[in-house]
Formats: structure tokens, sequence, C-alpha cells
């Protein structure tokens, strides 16, 4: 069989994740360079997942190897930046989440990649994530009625690097990490609905000392078609993730627990090593995961990513996807800063969307 080529972009938590789905799961793709900042964590990253090449220049890694996928994984300040690049150089894309710092970027990214007629594959993992899933194809059988109301909630105790808290190189907080997983998911239940208006309130409550941005918000959205929406997010929440969702109907009610439902309740005097992402102890009780990548859909996302490349697919979830998600965090943002619903379309000009918080303008 021949391999799909693809390229990693950052040296990171989410690379690690990105490359083991890659290696476990998905035997048609072939990673055959990673890019970091700094060579020797891009030399380092290489030697533990055995990739031929490594590089701290993205033009020399788009000049020197065969790629045909750029699976990006860098910071959100650089999202924009290496999208074009690989999109000039013929690349198809791979893009974490959020898809850009602001919405001009994100048209930009998605005109580039139109123009060089490569794919823009928006990395939302809500959409693939196993029980999620079940969830959705429940509902779509009819199994709750008439859906009026989603909820999804991810919390806790904050990022792994510090790039996280730089609303400078991040574009906010909370929102902008987590809460786009939300927004995602919401458009994907509701069949890409269109969104009429954002309330939302946030606060800095436990990481002031190192952030200028949120880290614990909550944001309603009203669909065109009736349905509320709400979604939690927090840095602020301890003991390890917390990613669930709600969904109900007028004939029933789902509730999907992402983590709790996929571990091992465990005691442990002494502590162990680990038990699941963002837990900052395992002494006591704690809950064990096991097949985190798998649970959280990351293997389901990339295969098909890669799958749309091979055979020349529309990809699922794609950069206008992204984009649409971004405007709702815009909205999110501005309705915080200015304690009133904000309505879309929501187009406003800013260096970072937290800027509609910090610095609101009042009508």
């Amino acid at each position: 069989m021949t391999k799909t080529k693809v390229a990693i972009l950052g040296a990171g938590f989410i690379s690690d994740i990105h490359v083991e789905s890659y290696q476990r799961f998905i035997p048609e793709a072939e990673i055959v360079a990673v890019y970091a900042r700094n060579i020797d964590k891009a030399k380092a990253f290489a030697e533990k997942h055995h990739i031929p090449a490594y590089f701290d220049d993205v033009d020399k890694l788009l000049a020197e190897t065969d790629c045909q996928v750029v699976d990006i994984c860098v910071p959100n300040y650089l999202h924009a930046v290496n999208t074009i690049k690989a999109a000039n150089a013929g690349k198809h894309i791979i893009i974490e989440k959020p898809l850009a710092v602001t919405l001009e970027e994100a048209d930009e990214m998605i005109a580039t990649c139109k123009a060089n007629n490569v794919k823009l594959m928006y990395a939302e993992e809500l959409c693939f994530a196993p029980k999620y899933e079940r969830a959705r194809q429940v509902v779509k059988e009819g199994a709750v009625g008439e859906v009026y109301m989603l909820k999804q909630a991810e919390k806790h105790s904050g990022p792994h690097t510090d790039w996280f808290y730089d609303i400078n190189l991040a574009g906010g907080g909370v929102l902008m990490d987590m809460g786009c997983h939300a927004m995602g998911w919401f458009r994907w239940m509701l069949g890409n609905a269109k969104v009429k208006s954002v309330y939302a309130t946030m606060a800095t409550v436990l990481h002031g000392h190192r952030t200028k941005g949120e880290d614990n918000a909550v944001v309603i959205l009203e669909f065109e078609n009736g349905v509320t929406c709400v979604a939690e997010d927090s840095w602020a929440k301890h003991g390890g993730m917390d990613d669930r969702c709600e969904i109900y109907g007028k004939g029933g009610v789902i509730y999907a627990d992402l983590f709790m439902g996929s571990s091992a309740l465990t005691y442990s005097r002494e502590g162990y090593g680990y038990a699941m992402e963002k837990a900052d102890t395992s002494a006591g009780w704690s809950f064990t995961i096991f097949e985190e990548v798998f649970n959280q859909g990351y293997p389901h996302e990339l295969k098909h990513f890669i799958e749309c490349v091979r055979e020349d697919k529309t990809p699922l979830v794609t950069g206008e996807d992204g984009r649409a998600v971004l405007e709702i965090l815009y909205a999110a943002y501005a309705s915080a800063g200015q304690g009133k619903k904000i309505n879309l379309p929501f187009n406003p000009k800013v260096n970072r969307p937290i800027d509609l918080w910090l610095n609101p303008k009042q009508d």
C-alpha cells in the first residue's frame, strides 16, 4: 500500500497525541518529518517517535520533504502563517483548534487553500469522539424526539504549556482553548444551523497571577432553529479533565461523559504514574483512564482526514466550520465585555478576540 506522507508541525502535547493516533490506528499514513521552533526539541521528538527527519524551519521542511499533508499543532498565533505556507506549497492541511486568532486570518487561510486547490481540515475531535457520536446517532434515530437544548462542558485546572496563558500568543483564555470545542459540537449536532445570538459571562478566578485571559466562562447560544445551547469551560476545576455533554429533547434526554465512563475507579495510598489528562496527583481516589486518545476521537478524525486526501473527499469538518466557531467566540468575548446579548453575524476588527472583553466598546 502506498502511504500518505504527513509532516507534523509542533512537538508538544497535542503532537504526541496525533503521532500516537497515526502510528497505532492509521496504517495508511506515514509521518516523514516534524518541525519545532527549537531544533533540540524537534530532534528529541523525532527520536522518540522514530520520525526520519526533523526541522526548525518550516520553509526548509516543505522544500526538502515529499509530504502530502501538513498537520499543524503549533500555538494559535502560528496557525495562519504556517497554513498559508503549506497551502502555497501544495500541501493539504490538518489544523488543530482554534482555526486562527482572528477572522481576517481565517478568511485568508480559507482563500489561500481554495486558490491552491488543497483541503483545509479543521480538527474538532468532539465530532468524532465515539461516545459523543453514538449519542448523535441515537438522536438522529429519534430517541429523544425534537432537541430543544444542548449542553457541553470541558473543565480542568489549566493547560500544559505557558503559551496558552499569554493572550498575545493565544488570542484569549479558556474560550480560545476549550470553548471552541463546544461551539463546534453544537453546530455539528444541529447540522451547522446558524447562530442567532450569543450571551456570555467570564472571569479570571484561579490563574490571575499568570494570565490576563479568562479561566472560567459560561456561554449561551440561541440558534435560528430555536435550540438553546450552553457551554461551560474552565481552567479552574481541580482533579483532572472533565468533558461531558447533555442532550435534551421533547421525548427524552442523553448524558454522555467522555472520561468517567472510560476509566477505572482507583484508590492508591502512595499514588502511581499517569491517571488522566490534567490530574495533578494520583494519590487517594482517582479515575484511571484507558485508551484516552481513542476515546477522545483523535484517531477517528485523523483517519477520516487522511481518507479525504487519498480519495479526494470533502472533509466533514472544514476551515469554514473553524471560522464559524471563531465568530461565535468573538461574540462571546464581546457579550462578556458589554454585558449584553450579541447578535450574529458579528465581524469586528480586533487584534485578539479577548480584546472584545478586556477593552469593550460600549454602544
